[in-house]
């Protein structure tokens, strides 16, 4: 079962539900900081308790270290021979190590969309924590004022999206899409006969861009639209359109 999204929270408490995550206890907490030791209990007992009882023995700190690389890759091409080397383990041990997270509905694994373009299309997956507020722990940011001025801040808001429009757009066909070129999709989505595209962006006023017409071209996209933190839905060009995070669920569900 999934946590909370924003058509439960509501609106008005979208920054918190990206900055907490959506675990009841952590969104509801009284205050962030007993969020953040809430979602530092769980990540404890997580690695400690749940991992060994479902058969892995795994040392829980090789483990939240390992998990911990992950985040700092969030919204990043996985490149496991990178993290391997970092952790001095190999890389098909760091695969598995993956692929339990993954397994345990903590990390997504968003896989490369390929067609026969010809172009040089990119071929690793993207990676996520499901949860932004495990993410915020696993970074060490303990409010939104800190993750507004974080690097990460960006990427964070981008997995946050992907995950509400997972659930507003429930499908197993889920992808991005990228060329050796530069042109990228953050999202493409085969729904209901139709292929949906999504460009995330963590700006108030997104315009149209090159990489954006390249995407609804290529991929022959029925839509694209740019989701961002703003209120206003605008034309950027033919299928292109801005979404407000907030109006997900109004305007896709």
């Amino acid at each position: 079962m999934a946590g909370f999204d924003l058509a439960e929270v509501g609106a008005p408490h979208h920054l918190k539900l990206w900055s907490r995550g959506g675990f009841p206890r952590a969104f509801l907490a009284r205050g962030g900081q007993a969020s953040l030791a809430w979602r530092e209990e769980f990540i404890r007992t997580f690695l400690e308790r749940d991992i060994p009882q479902l058969g892995f023995s795994i040392p829980a700190l090789t483990l939240r270290r390992f998990w911990t690389m992950v985040a700092h890759y969030h919204g990043q091409s996985w490149n496991g021979a990178e993290v391997a080397a970092s952790l001095g383990i190999n890389d098909v041990t760091a695969r598995r190590y993956l692929d339990l997270l993954a397994g345990a509905f903590v990390v997504r694994l968003l896989p490369p969309w390929f067609e026969n373009l010809g172009k040089r299309q990119r071929k690793a997956p993207k990676v996520y924590v499901r949860d932004s507020g495990l993410l915020h722990a696993l970074l060490g940011l303990g409010s939104l004022p800190e993750l507004l001025s974080h690097p990460k801040c960006g990427a964070s808001w981008e997995g946050f999206v992907i995950e509400q429009l997972l659930r507003v757009l429930p499908t197993r066909d889920a992808y991005h899409w990228a060329v050796h070129e530069g042109a990228e999709l953050d999202l493409l989505l085969l729904h209901r006969g139709k292929r949906l595209g999504f460009e995330i962006k963590r700006t108030d006023s997104p315009t149209l861009t090159r990489s954006m017409a390249i995407a609804r071209d290529d991929l022959k996209l029925d839509a694209l639209w740019v989701v961002y933190p703003g209120a206003a839905s605008v034309t950027l060009a033919p299928r292109i359109r801005t979404l407000p995070a907030t109006r997900m669920w109004e305007e896709l569900g």
